[in-house]
């Protein structure tokens, strides 16, 4: 697939779909690794540590 756009600011089907499950079993705490593809787990953490980043510079400001 090529983009005519900067990459950074594409978000395809699959990665909201990846978001959406994220913020799903978090809230419900449903986090079966066992059930996960790869994707998923890779995914899972880079979000994850998104999210600790992102609440660790709240609570230094």
């Amino acid at each position: 697939m090529a983009l005519r756009t900067c990459p950074k600011s594409f978000i395809t089907a699959e990665s909201e779909a990846l978001v959406e499950e994220f913020f799903a079993r978090r809230r419900l705490g449903a986090a079966n690794l066992a059930e996960l593809s790869a994707r998923q787990v890779e995914a899972f953490v880079i979000l994850e540590k998104a999210l600790d980043g992102e609440h660790k510079s709240r609570t230094t400001v």
